[in-house]
């Protein structure tokens, strides 16, 4: 569905992606996982054109993305990201539904799709729809920001590091929120994080960057049991050790 060819984006003389090849298959999640400036927020924002490659080329079913304006692409994907973003003077309704009145969707269509996404993120809309973002918690305004990606019915869901701000009981009910909602619509995903563990339990596989480069890629059991190399086989460790603290402390305490 999504494939990248030979995707470089440079600033300068330094390259932030470097000749990356990879493709997103029609309802698979896929993860970018990486380290703070490997590459994989530009690889998101080049899959949408808000950002350009330098050379490669990025396809969409097929057709290449730079034959298509930027305002029509970027209806056909939905993208939620770590700071929301809702509009402060727009009641959460109105939110969710930017889209949907761009396109011009009669106010009835918009009502339905709009209470409708609430639900769907668990979110009450005779609790919430009246009310504005700085009503509601961290939580179910990430919430709500997702709600509004999926608003017009997008062929991808992009998502940039959308829960990494929340505590993390938050972010684990969202993380398992998020499932049900990907189960629900059959959605096609690419989800960047640099948690370890978000990757392995949210992806059906997970594309590792390093320096701007793909490492390697595969399904999470494959990266945890056959790391391709030693930078990949530190990050499968990680969690491993975190479990082996938490164990140690437990046993520990329980002593």
């Amino acid at each position: 569905m999504i494939q990248l060819d030979h995707v470089c984006k440079q600033y300068g003389r330094q390259a932030v992606v470097d000749d990356l090849t990879l493709e997103v298959d029609a309802g698979e999640v896929l993860i970018l996982l990486g380290g703070s400036g490997c590459g994989k927020t530009t690889t998101l924002k080049m899959i949408n054109r808000l950002v350009e490659p330098t050379s490669g080329s990025v396809s969409l079913d097929g057709t290449d993305t730079s034959t298509i304006p930027p305002h029509e692409l970027r209806r056909r994907m939905g993208y939620a990201f770590q700071q929301v973003g809702l509009f402060p003077h727009m009641t959460i309704a109105e939110n969710v539904a930017v889209t949907p009145s761009l396109l011009g969707w009669a106010p009835a269509r918009i009502h339905a799709r709009t209470d409708e996404l609430l639900e769907l993120v668990e979110l009450d809309p005779a609790v919430v729809r009246d009310r504005r973002p700085n009503e509601l918690s961290g939580g179910q305004q990430q919430r709500v920001g997702v709600a509004r990606a999926l608003a017009a019915s997008p062929d991808v869901l992009l998502l940039d590091e959308p829960f990494g701000a929340l505590d993390p009981l938050t972010r684990e009910r969202l993380q398992e929120s998020f499932l049900h909602v990907r189960r629900e619509l059959g959605l096609t995903a690419v989800f960047v994080t640099h948690d370890m563990a978000e990757a392995l339990l949210l992806g059906d596989r997970v594309a590792v960057m390093h320096d701007g480069r793909l490492e390697q890629i595969g399904a999470p059991r494959d990266l945890l049991n056959r790391p391709g190399s030693p930078y990949v086989r530190e990050l499968m460790d990680t969690p491993r050790r975190q479990a082996a603290a938490v164990s140690r402390l437990s046993g520990e305490q329980t002593a």
